[in-house]
């Protein structure tokens, strides 16, 4: 499989997110295609003197582009049949690929994920159902942030067919920041495919920006509602 890893200044966490999948999962990953969307020399040198199972592609962008671009840049090169979404603070404990392979083998299951939890052990709330206008005045202004559906999973850690992928067009490039995963996830299921979490646990250590910058409070709220003006929101809506 190849895995895809984008970094925006998080040079120190995927260090160690690369000597994990290194140690772990070195069977599994044939590729890893590391995306640099700011300039780091200091990871480029750890990655390019270090000896690894696995190879690395290092992508430069000259300018910073979208979680969606990142990603779908990096499929552009992957001739691997599973393609991994992984952010770089997420920890390994064990090798999850396994468990992940078996959650994707159903004919129908298009992505499959882990169950994360944070740094205390504690289950995060990785999988949601559809945002509803409610369902976030819930979550923001009264405190529920449990997890209250599967209807999409976050894109901290997911794994695809690549043919599902790509039959998906991927990520869709109009959201800069925030509802890429909402979206994938639903149109995923309107062409047929199902979402399956795996039984395996992974640390998602979820540095989250919309609370404390304003930038991402405004990326946040603009993809809300692009995604509540989608056609794909609706047909699933009412599916």
């Amino acid at each position: 499989m190849s895995v895809s890893v984008v970094s925006h200044g998080h040079g120190a966490l995927v260090e160690v997110l690369l000597r994990e999948l290194a140690t772990h999962c070195a069977e599994e990953v044939s590729q890893v295609l590391l995306t640099l969307n700011l300039a780091e020399p200091a990871l480029q040198h750890f990655v390019a003197s270090t000896d690894w199972p696995f190879q690395i592609t290092v992508l430069e962008n000259r300018a910073p582009r979208s979680f969606s671009s990142n990603h779908n840049q990096a499929f552009a090169r992957v001739s691997t049949p599973l393609f991994c979404v992984m952010n770089p603070d997420l920890r390994l404990g064990c090798n999850p690929f396994p468990a992940l392979r078996s959650a994707l083998s159903e004919a129908r299951a298009g992505c499959a994920y882990p169950v994360q939890l944070d740094e205390n052990a504690q289950r995060q709330d990785f999988e949601r159902a559809l945002p509803t206008p409610l369902s976030l005045f819930r979550r923001v202004c009264l405190g529920r942030k449990q997890s209250d559906g599967a209807d999409w999973v976050n894109g901290a850690f997911m794994l695809f067919k690549a043919e599902v992928y790509r039959g998906l067009g991927g990520f869709d490039e109009r959201y800069r920041l925030y509802c890429e995963d909402v979206d994938i996830c639903i149109r995923l299921q309107l062409q047929g495919y199902r979402l399956r979490c795996a039984q395996v646990d992974v640390v998602h250590l979820a540095q989250r920006a919309t609370g404390r910058r304003l930038r991402h409070l405004i990326w946040h709220v603009q993809s809300m509602f692009r995604l509540w003006c989608s056609a794909p929101y609706w047909r699933f809506l009412y599916r």
